[in-house]
């Protein structure tokens, strides 16, 4: 169990619910105000799925409750890299919000299986967690759905994708993953931490598509290109 602060990380006022690491008025402040496209991250003036640009490819569909650039990234990336999860229970909560109204809306369906992107066994013997796997646990947890994971596997040790152009992540990414057949699941998601370009999310899909499943992401936060939000 993670240890939580009893003030918010953000404003650092006491909040009545420590557990949940970030006090209402600031994760409120943090999340999306307004529409965005399912599939690139562009903010939008009307609640639908997709931005024009994107119905002519149909995109993956990308859920998350807030952008890795308006206050939230330095919580997230503090799970990957510093083994802080003092908010994960808030954002997991928020991405249950977003993710309840879109389904209500009609934009999505819940999937019946979970994913979680895995590590390299190398980098999860360095790292000795798997951030996507935890996020994933707690979803499941809390919605109710199973987590299945183990027939997915990362047989490349790839470099972090950090600092890489659009190209160099695609090239990271080939070949990375390799799927068992799997049950007969018609839909899953796929946890993971955060989405910058969804090369990583891209190239589990195809894996899944090949199965004919409906493949959806998850992530706590989107880092969409800045342009995208103006």
């Amino acid at each position: 169990m993670p240890i939580l602060p009893n003030r918010c990380l953000m404003c650092h006022q006491g909040i009545v619910f420590p557990q949940k690491g970030v006090c209402s008025v600031c994760l409120d402040a943090c999340l999306y105000s307004y529409p965005v496209c399912l599939g690139c991250g562009r903010k939008m003036y009307v609640e639908t799925d997709f931005c024009g640009a994107c119905l002519n490819i149909s995109p993956l569909i990308i859920v998350a409750p807030c952008s890795y650039h308006q206050g939230l990234g330095p919580f997230v990336a503090a799970m990957k890299y510093q083994a802080q999860f003092a908010a994960l229970d808030c954002l997991t909560d928020a991405l249950i919000t977003r993710l309840i109204f879109l389904s209500e809306q009609g934009f999505l369906r819940m999937p019946q299986v979970l994913v979680s992107v895995p590590l390299h066994r190398q980098r999860l013997r360095q790292r000795g967690f798997n951030q996507a796997w935890m996020i994933a646990s707690n979803l499941s947890k809390k919605l109710n759905i199973p987590l299945f994971s183990q027939k997915l596997v990362r047989i490349k040790h790839t470099q972090a994708q950090a600092g890489l152009s659009g190209k160099q992540r695609r090239l990271n990414m080939k070949h990375a993953f390799e799927l068992e057949p799997t049950p007969q699941f018609q839909r899953v998601a796929l946890v993971d931490d955060v989405v910058t370009t969804g090369e990583t999310a891209k190239e589990i899909a195809r894996l899944f598509q090949r199965q004919h499943i409906h493949v959806q992401v998850w992530c706590l936060a989107r880092a969409e290109a800045p342009k995208l939000m103006e």
